[in-house]
C-alpha cells in the first residue's frame, strides 16, 4: 500500500537538477509510491481510473512540480481536471479525498525576491499559492504547510542536496507519526 501518493509533473525531468534531486530524495521511502505524469502519459490520455485508485489507498497526497507561467504545467492541470472529479472528488458524492493530508512541492526558476512588488513577477509568492491550495480544500484535503525552492535553476548543489533532505524529513516525520498512530489505534482495538 502506499500510504504516500507523489504526483509528480515535470515535461522535461531529465533537464531538472532540481527536479531529480528532490524526486531521488523520497522516492525510496517505503510507503510512497511515485507517479511520474509525463513519463506514464506522454500522449496526455490520463487513466482516471488508476489514478483515483491510487489516491484512495494514500493517507498523504504530494504534488511537485516546477511552476510554469505561474502555475502547474500542463499535464498536472490536465490531471487535475481529470482525477479530481466532480462526484469523486468533489460535490454530491465527491468525498473520496475528505480528510487526506495534501503537500505541496514546487520549484521555481526565479529567487524569492523575484516575487515581491517591484520584482520581476510583480507579486509575493503566496498570491500563487492559492489556487493550488484551494484546489485541495476544495476536495476536503487537509492542506499542509508547502515547500518551496525558489531559484531551482540557480541552486548549487548543497542548496539542492539540503532541499532534499528537508522534504525527506517532511515525509519521513509523516509516516512516523500516522504509523504511531496506526499502532496506538490497533492497540486499543485489542
Amino acid at each position: 500500500m502506499a500510504r504516500i501518493a507523489l504526483i509528480y509533473s515535470h515535461p522535461y525531468p531529465n533537464r531538472s537538477r532540481a527536479g531529480r534531486t528532490l524526486l531521488g530524495s523520497v522516492s525510496n521511502l517505503d510507503g510512497v509510491k511515485v507517479r511520474s505524469l509525463y513519463e506514464r502519459y506522454p500522449d496526455f490520455a490520463i487513466d482516471v481510473a488508476a489514478e483515483q485508485a491510487l489516491l484512495l489507498e494514500a493517507e498523504l497526497i504530494v504534488w511537485q512540480h516546477p511552476i510554469y507561467w505561474y502555475s502547474p504545467p500542463p499535464l498536472m492541470s490536465l490531471w487535475f481536471e481529470k482525477v479530481l472529479a466532480r462526484g469523486w472528488a468533489y460535490g454530491k458524492g465527491g468525498d473520496a479525498l475528505r480528510g487526506k493530508a495534501c503537500l505541496w512541492v514546487p520549484t521555481t526558476g526565479g529567487d524569492t525576491n523575484a516575487y515581491r512588488e517591484g520584482g520581476m513577477h510583480g507579486r509575493s509568492f503566496d498570491e500563487y499559492i492559492v489556487p493550488v491550495e484551494q484546489t485541495a480544500r476544495f476536495c476536503g484535503m487537509a492542506w499542509q504547510p508547502p515547500l518551496i525552492l525558489h531559484g531551482s535553476h540557480h541552486a548549487t548543489d548543497e542548496q539542492l542536496h539540503q532541499h532534499g533532505l528537508e522534504y525527506r524529513a517532511r515525509l519521513t516525520t509523516y509516516l512516523a507519526s500516522e504509523r504511531t498512530t496506526t499502532q496506538n489505534s490497533a492497540g486499543a482495538l485489542s
